[in-house]
């Protein structure tokens, strides 16, 4: 847990603002009485439920900015420029690359990445936060989705195979900010290097820019589909990151107290 704790020289259980540290005495409080794991749990899932209202909030502002042709109006600008780009070639390449972000592509990389992080440190924490991150995008993009309802760009300007979901929020756009930003987390928590942990970081944002970049070019998103769920992806994962962090602090905090208990008076 020690190896967790410090990012460069920033340390994670230590919280500066009022709401920080309120939030981390409630968890302390929670973790007393349930154990560090299930206050954890309990934390995250209560993050999910605050990131579904998150959707639900968003989706109603989504739409009156799509009423009001706001952001909106570069859709189809957009859409246009990213037909004269195409080539059969292309088309196959980043078809293959956005089913990486996909419904198998991205659980795929998920499952492997959680199971090589969990049995080298040995520890249940990178399944947790895993599965409770993947678990949470999957709910928002359900919800957007429902919520919402609008429809995708005309199959004439899309690539082959085409989807028949709604548009709004891009799935993959979302999913892959959220599993590559928490893998991201993971791995430089146990990197030394500051280097290292720009190159992580650095690659984790260009795929998930990427992927979304993709499902324009492909004509299966809108462009403020994928804007939207880079948005939301991004909170959601800083809800995951702050709950880990109380995980941390609640952890540390508790092992300071049962070692001042059995310290020599």
């Amino acid at each position: 847990m020690q190896h967790d704790r410090f990012v460069g020289g920033n340390d994670l259980t230590r919280w500066d603002t009022r709401l920080g540290q309120f939030l981390a005495f409630v968890v302390g409080r929670v973790s007393r009485i349930l154990g560090p794991h299930a206050a954890l749990i309990l934390t995250l899932a209560v993050g999910a439920a605050l990131a579904v209202t998150l959707t639900a909030v968003f989706a109603q502002v989504y739409e009156s900015v799509v009423e009001a042709d706001g952001v909106a109006g570069l859709d189809h600008p957009v859409l246009d420029t990213a037909k004269t780009l195409r080539s059969p070639a292309l088309n196959i390449m980043t078809t293959a690359y956005t089913d990486v972000g996909g419904t198998i592509g991205m659980p795929l990389l998920a499952l492997a990445v959680m199971a090589t992080l969990a049995i080298r440190r040995r520890s249940w924490t990178p399944v947790i936060l895993i599965v409770i991150a993947g678990a949470g995008s999957l709910l928002m993009t359900i919800a957007g989705k429902s919520l919402v309802g609008r429809t995708r760009p005309p199959l004439v300007d899309a690539v082959p195979p085409y989807e028949y979901s709604a548009s709004f929020p891009s799935g993959h756009s979302l999913n892959s900010v959220v599993i590559a930003g928490i893998v991201a987390y993971l791995i430089i928590l146990r990197l030394k290097s500051p280097r290292g942990r720009i190159v992580v970081v650095t690659l984790a944002g260009l795929f998930a820019f990427s992927i979304g970049l993709s499902r324009v070019y492909l004509g299966h998103h809108w462009l403020t589909d994928v804007l939207a769920a880079w948005a939301l992806g991004a909170a959601w994962l800083a809800l995951v990151i702050t709950a880990h962090r109380l995980y941390l602090t609640t952890r540390t905090h508790r092992v300071g107290t049962d070692a001042s208990k059995l310290a020599p008076e």
